[in-house]
């Protein structure tokens, strides 16, 4: 197979693998969507606030557990061995059975310190046994990104999210309240490693080579620092900020910060999941590198920017509205703050994803610092001016210096970055502006409201039509075109 071919076989996968996560997770992004509102409605603040806290505790750990070896093993460019999976399995496991080890003994104190309930409790002691039978997963899923099967891999996803949202709504319209989560993790992780050990029944083996670890290492180590700052900016503060808000404060954040970040989940997520391995893979041609950024760019402010419009602009109607939703109305200015976030987010984190394929991890790791410096700096400076709305106006500032990924990756990679991005903000500033005369007159309800969103929908395609023009057309053609030529995508 030559170079060409190789090329149009990691391009035809790409696509492929974005259409096929969209399409196979679009149910359940759905049933996340109404699972996530159902919960909203059935908890207290102050139970969705103790989740909160405890999950970013628990993701505190997740971050320590395989010191960037995953990822090294997807963005190494050579083919992977049997040493290479034994080598990283086997680091991992230690350093996870260690860390569930130390949490389990010290949870009693943990949970003395953030005065949660025996419910509370329970659930952290639920998640660290989680975070164990998920790091069981890491191979076999290594194995099908590296391979670019994502068909197989959204799979195991689509299980354990069922599991956890049908069995976490159920009992807290039963009144279980914190423990509706806690069988709900238990049930998902379980779910997860069964089916994915089914589709790749990869035998686990332990041993350490340590010229494979070695090499490993040398991306893995930087990637993780990188991954630990990201993960300090945001878990780390929040478990601090435990201490000096109330759950209910903390429920109001967490809330806001759920809606604000679902489009990136339902869009960017699958965009981001496949283009890593994919960037990796073709790293060194970077004509075909920035036509495939600006792909992703195009695609993903075509669908993110209008919803995280819409969604600031109809969230205080709908909590006015709808009944027993109104509790959550003093979340709104931190719901607007926080997705000022996620339309920078949404750009920077693509090109994250660029940096760190072409192996340019110490570039992404200085930004990591900065920003994480920024975040705690500006945020507890904020909340204790402004109280927890602090938190999401200091995302917020920090989130609008990501025009410096910009910069950086076309210093790498040659790519038309305003013109993928213009369509699609001038379309999304005329649909809010609709959305807010039609507001004025016509919003007096829930069903004004639903009309108003539906009309602010087709005001937004049809300005993007008459913006993007061939543009928006070839580019539709080519999300549905059953055969994926090199000079269709391209």
């Amino acid at each position: 197979m030559n170079e060409l071919e190789d090329i149009n076989i990691v391009l035809k996968r790409s696509i492929r693998g974005i259409l096929t996560l969209t399409s196979r997770t679009f149910f359940l992004q759905i049933i996340s969507l109404l699972a996530t509102f159902l919960l909203t409605v059935f908890l207290k603040p102050e139970e969705y606030g103790a989740f909160f806290v405890v999950s970013a505790a628990v993701n505190f750990l997740i971050y320590f557990s395989d010191i960037g070896l995953a990822a090294a093993l997807i963005q190494k460019q050579e083919e992977i061995t049997d040493d290479d999976l034994k080598t990283t399995f086997t680091i991992q496991q230690i350093l996870v059975i260690s860390l569930v080890i130390i949490s389990l003994v010290l949870s009693g104190k943990i949970a003395l310190f953030y005065k949660l309930s025996t419910a509370g409790l329970w659930l952290f002691r639920a998640l660290i046994i989680s975070f164990f039978l998920s790091s069981l997963k890491t191979i076999p899923s290594i194995i099908l990104e590296r391979k670019l099967h994502f068909g197989k891999l959204v799979i195991p996803q689509i299980i354990e999210n069922l599991f956890f949202y049908t069995t976490a709504v159920f009992l807290a319209w039963k009144g279980w309240g914190i423990n509706s989560f806690t069988l709900a993790v238990l049930l998902r992780s379980i779910s997860g490693l069964l089916i994915i050990y089914i589709l790749v029944p990869w035998m686990p083996t332990l041993g350490i080579v340590k010229n494979s670890a070695r090499k490993l290492l040398s991306f893995g180590i930087p990637f993780q620092f990188n991954s630990l700052l990201a993960l300090i900016k945001d878990d780390l503060l929040t478990v601090i900020l435990g201490k000096m808000l109330s759950f209910s404060q903390l429920g109001f954040i967490g809330w806001a910060q759920k809606w604000a970040f679902f489009p990136l989940r339902f869009f960017m997520d699958s965009i981001n999941k496949v283009t890593f391995p994919a960037y990796s893979r073709i790293q060194d041609k970077k004509e075909f590198l920035g036509k495939a950024i600006e792909k992703s760019i195009y695609f993903i402010s075509l669908t993110v920017f209008p919803t995280l419009t819409g969604l600031f602009l109809a969230a205080p109607y709908f909590v006015l509205f709808f009944p027993k939703y109104q509790k959550w109305q003093p979340a709104l200015i931190s719901l607007t703050l926080f997705c000022v976030n996620a339309i920078f987010s949404s750009i920077s984190t693509t090109l994250i994803n660029v940096l760190n394929a072409t192996g340019k991890i110490k570039k992404t790791l200085n930004l990591m610092i900065f920003w994480t410096a920024a975040t705690w700096v500006l945020t507890l400076v904020l909340v204790k001016f402004v109280g927890y709305n602090g938190v999401a106006l200091a995302s917020a500032l920090v989130a609008s210096t990501s025009w410096v990924t910009v910069w950086l990756t076309k210093k790498i990679v040659p790519f038309n970055f305003f013109v993928n991005i213009k369509d699609a903000t001038v379309a999304s500033i005329i649909m809010a502006l609709a959305f807010w005369l039609l507001s004025l007159y016509f919003v007096k309800n829930l069903t004004g409201l639903f009309f108003a969103v539906i009309i602010a929908i087709g005001i937004y395609i049809l300005v993007l039509r008459l913006l993007g023009k061939e543009k928006f057309l070839e580019e539709i053609k080519i999300i549905f075109s059953k055969k994926l030529a090199r000079s269709r995508i391209f």
